[in-house]
């Protein structure tokens, strides 16, 4: 196909029409209601998924484009009439599901195209009408501001002007009074835009909840649940899986975290001098973006067949876009173009072992959606977030091997490193998720009880972390630079659940490459084909909600740690 050549700079930029689109869509829907048999109804619904694929691809690249340049006029509008429009396809969307959930052919359907599609359906239908679609439009707008808000920061610091990503370098120096300034200069940014980020949010919490109660539900936990499409466990299961990590994570990364300053020989550490690992300064990569890339490449060769062509397909269609730029939204994802079968990978490399981590950590999510582009049912090309997560983390591990070639003499410093990080992101990750909650109980809390009770849960989970020189954070206002919590409720726990599993794909590593990256491989091509725990079962993975399985994980990697000599470091 003559589009699968194009780069990436070279896809339209097409943006919707109310009139046309509707049309569309009301043609589609009109087609599938004359259907009488599942014979007609099964071109009927290829026609939608057709559609469909050209409507996300369009929106994806207006997506990132948006993102790569969020002071652009001409994406910003294309984003804003995004925001307006993704709510109408959410309605005809669901009216037809409606049709399919009710139709006399369903058992054929169901048996054609799987029931667990049909259970995504059944979740669209309790979280979708048509009555809340100006509601969700003001919801995708606001979240938009706040990506408008922290892509714009621009932060004075030694004389220069920054943006928030390429301000991280200078929170992980080895000199502590660099630390310390960039901290605090931060922390005045943030000061000076709170109520204004604090408001974002205010205004995103009450919509979702009066959506939720629109829809018939007690607040908007359910429906954020629904929304992620977590057809196979509950809030109350996440509870449980919580107080696991607190059981037995908690603990090790405290300790984890004091051996770390005894190595600095920090008394009163700060919060910024932990992202300092080693008194000879943390892992950096070596070389330019370009020599990361090349490494990149050299890797993903060595690795498999099917992750050199992945590589190469990347890098010959220009889909990876990694420097920092002003106006450029912060942070770092995957997306993909479905149309053009294509993932695309969005970074703001600082010169920090970050830039590497992106490469491994969004190159498993590109790897696993280069694997599913052939998959037949959209649905079920990308599972649901926890089970995306579980191919990046697991990425990152099987690169070890590799990591000379990022870090020359550092590789071991890097890998170390790398697996604490994992271990101690866990307590945040359920800080995040246990806010999120109280957060969506509680709607009519103010911003500054939400701080409050931010910081009662980040002392319980993080009792290491301290703000004396910074007001703004030492209030509890750190969840206001995690942008999951304003654009995607409820998407956080998954990146601890997937650490989780991808620690079980470490350690079989180490036993045996060839048999775990055999099944790494093979879950990737799964694609969404089922939920989260039905992957888990399928590929023989240990199911985190299950009392022990936390443990069973994560004490194997202890002797791992002990292996290396730090010392050294």
């Amino acid at each position: 196909m003559k589009d699968l050549d194009l780069k990436f700079e070279e896809y339209p930029l097409n943006v919707p029409t109310e009139k046309r689109l509707i049309n569309k869509l009301e043609s589609l829907i009109s087609e599938l209601e004359e259907c009488g048999s599942f014979l007609t109804a099964k071109t009927a619904i290829k026609h939608w998924n057709k559609f469909g694929i050209e409507l996300a691809t369009d929106a994806s690249v207006i997506g990132v484009r948006y993102s790569l340049d969020t002071r652009n006029p001409v994406y910003k509008k294309a984003q804003d009439r995004l925001d307006e429009l993704m709510p109408v396809v959410s309605n005809y969307s669901t009216k037809f599901e409606k049709i399919l959930l009710k139709a006399k052919y369903r058992k054929q359907a169901e048996e054609a195209y799987g029931k667990y599609l049909f259970k995504m359906y059944e979740g669209h239908q309790k979280s979708f009408d048509e009555k809340i679609i100006p509601d969700l439009i003001e919801e995708n707008k606001l979240s938009s501001k706040y990506d408008e808000v922290m892509g714009g920061a621009q932060i004075e610091f030694r004389g220069e002007t920054y943006n928030l990503s390429q301000l991280g370098k200078f929170l992980s120096d080895k000199d502590h009074e660099t630390r310390k300034e960039a901290a605090k200069a931060f922390d005045g940014w943030l000061g000076a835009h709170e109520a204004e980020i604090g408001d974002i949010y205010d205004k995103l919490v009450k919509i979702r909840h009066n959506i939720a109660k629109k829809l018939g539900f007690k607040n908007f936990v359910e429906l954020g649940y629904l929304r992620m499409g977590r057809t196979d466990y509950d809030a109350k299961m996440v509870a449980g899986y919580r107080k696991q990590i607190q059981e037995v994570v908690v603990p090790v990364a405290q300790k984890l975290y004091k051996a770390q300053m005894k190595n600095l020989g920090i008394k009163n550490p700060q919060y910024y001098d932990y992202n300092l690992k080693f008194k000879t300064g943390n892992p950096t990569p070596k070389g330019s973006t370009q020599d990361l890339v090349n490494a990149a490449k050299k890797m993903y060769e060595h690795m498999s067949p099917e992750s050199g062509e992945f590589i190469n397909f990347m890098i010959d269609h220009h889909l990876l876009d990694l420097e920092a730029r002003p106006g450029k939204a912060p942070g770092g994802y995957c997306t993909t173009f479905p149309r053009y079968k294509a993932p695309f990978i969005f970074s703001n490399f600082n010169g920090t072992d970050g830039d590497v981590n992106v490469l491994c950590h969004e190159g498993g999510h590109a790897f696993q959606a280069y694997l599913s582009a052939d998959i037949k049912i959209p649905e079920y090309q990308s599972p649901t977030m926890e089970s995306c997560e579980i191919h990046s983390m697991s990425m990152e591990f099987f690169t070890w091997p590799y990591m000379k070639d990022f870090f020359g003499d550092d590789a071991d410093k890097y890998r170390y490193a790398h697996l604490v990080d994992a271990i101690e992101f866990l307590p945040y990750g359920i800080t995040i998720d246990e806010f999120q909650h109280w957060v969506y109980e509680h709607p009519e809390a103010t911003h500054e009880e939400r701080c409050a009770k931010y910081l009662e849960i980040e002392k319980k989970n993080l009792p290491h972390k301290k703000y004396d020189e910074c007001p703004t954070l030492a209030k509890g206002t750190w969840w206001l630079r995690q942008g999951h919590v304003f654009g995607s409720p409820f998407y956080y726990i998954d990146y601890t659940l997937a650490q989780v599993v991808a620690f079980q794909f470490l350690a079989e590593d180490l036993k045996n490459h060839e048999k775990a990256w055999k099944k790494y491989v093979k879950l990737c091509k799964m694609g969404g084909k089922l939920p989260f725990t039905g992957l888990l079962e399928k590929a023989h993975l240990r199911n985190p909600f299950e009392d022990g399985n936390v443990a069973k994980n994560v004490k194997p990697l202890l002797k791992v740690l002990k292996e290396f000599d730090i010392s050294k470091f």
